[in-house]
């Protein structure tokens, strides 16, 4: 489905905002500060869990936790809304019915990449699951769910470790809901790394393909049988109960990758090729869900890019069956798209934001 509206209500620096989308890409610029983040961020609300900044809902109320905030947008002929009052966890409506997050996966497919992405391949093992989960979640919405009931189930069995429970049977309940979440989850991984490497195959792209791989590490991570996760969470608890928590599972997870002939791996590699391999997979991403039309949030895409490479990566974008926002410090660097884009510039006066549309 297409996004043709945004609202903004009291979110981050917008006490309000009205935005027409369209099928051309959209480059929003200011200088730092203005609020051109928050604007991806409150897009990246339209789809399950924190959004691309993983924020609490009390830290996105312009006035503070004490007050609230609300995000409406049409999404083809549905009229979708989220927000939060306060002290009180995220809600949504589906055409003013009360909905899950999980729909939201199911109505617009969201992909994002942020500077803080750019450490990816050298950061700790978290931030590759989480991208990985974020990407994986992209192909399957139902991947959510899976997660939640894995993380919940396995706090439940942390519990009984630390308190050094020795009833096999508080065990078995809640190794059995691990074992099944957790062989989802991995299919799950798995099949989306298995998109991804088809969207790459072939494909007319300047960005270098990447060859990624769901390292297991000792976690068995890559194990998608519920019957051998259960047998091994069984083994494991005399060890498990010594360090307070559960070492082997999904959670333990990591994400590799290597690129060119040399099967380069990423962690080596310079930071401008750290940056062009994150775009090679968003790129891959966003072809490898070309019939739902997904919705690409760029923020400061142009960091570690020369000319030609911006020039490459925005003929990519015009030609993706997507819809696509991004963000930068001065217009110049979008120069590139011409007419392809439209231009919003965003300024800051008294800690509150303004757009205005330009040529």
């Amino acid at each position: 489905m297409t996004l043709r509206h945004l609202s903004l209500a009291q979110f981050r620096s917008w006490p309000r905002l009205e935005l027409e989308l369209d099928d051309r890409p959209l480059a929003i610029f200011g200088p730092n500060g203005a609020g051109k983040t928050n604007i991806l961020e409150a897009l990246s609300m339209l789809s399950p869990g924190r959004g691309l900044r993983g924020a609490a809902p009390g830290d996105q109320a312009r006035q503070g936790p004490d007050a609230g905030w609300r995000i409406r947008a049409q999404i083809g002929d549905r009229a979708v809304e989220t927000g939060a009052l306060p002290g009180e966890s995220r809600s949504v409506t589906l055409d003013d019915k009360a909905a899950t997050q999980v729909a939201l996966g199911s109505l617009v497919r969201m992909i994002w990449l942020t500077p803080a992405m750019d450490r990816l391949w050298t950061d700790a093992p978290e931030q590759r699951r989480r991208f990985l989960d974020r990407l994986t979640l992209s192909f399957q919405p139902g991947h959510a769910e899976s997660a939640l009931t894995f993380d919940k189930a396995m706090r439940g069995r942390n519990r009984l470790l630390r308190d050094e429970v020795r009833d096999d049977r508080w065990y078995r309940a809640l190794e059995t809901q691990m074992a099944e979440a957790g062989a989802a989850m991995t299919a799950n991984r798995l099949a989306a790394l298995t998109r991804i490497a088809a969207a790459q195959q072939g494909a007319a792209t300047s960005f270098p393909a990447a060859r990624l791989a769901l390292l297991p590490g000792e976690g068995f991570a890559d194990d998608a049988d519920a019957a051998s996760i259960a047998d091994r969470l069984a083994a494991t608890r005399p060890r498990d109960m010594a360090a307070g928590r559960t070492l082997t599972g999904p959670h333990r997870a990591d994400l590799g990758a290597w690129w060119g002939p040399q099967d380069m791996p990423a962690a080596l590699s310079s930071t401008g090729e750290q940056k062009a391999l994150l775009l090679s997979l968003i790129l891959a991403n966003a072809r490898a869900l070309a019939a739902e039309r997904p919705v690409l949030l760029l923020d400061e895409v142009a960091a570690h890019l020369d000319a030609a490479r911006r020039a490459a990566l925005y003929d990519e974008i015009t030609a993706l069956p997507a819809q696509s926002i991004l963000t930068g410090t001065g217009r110049e660097l979008f120069d590139a798209f011409g007419p392809r884009a439209r231009y919003l510039s965003v300024h800051r006066e008294a800690a509150v934001s303004h757009a205005e549309e330009t040529s």
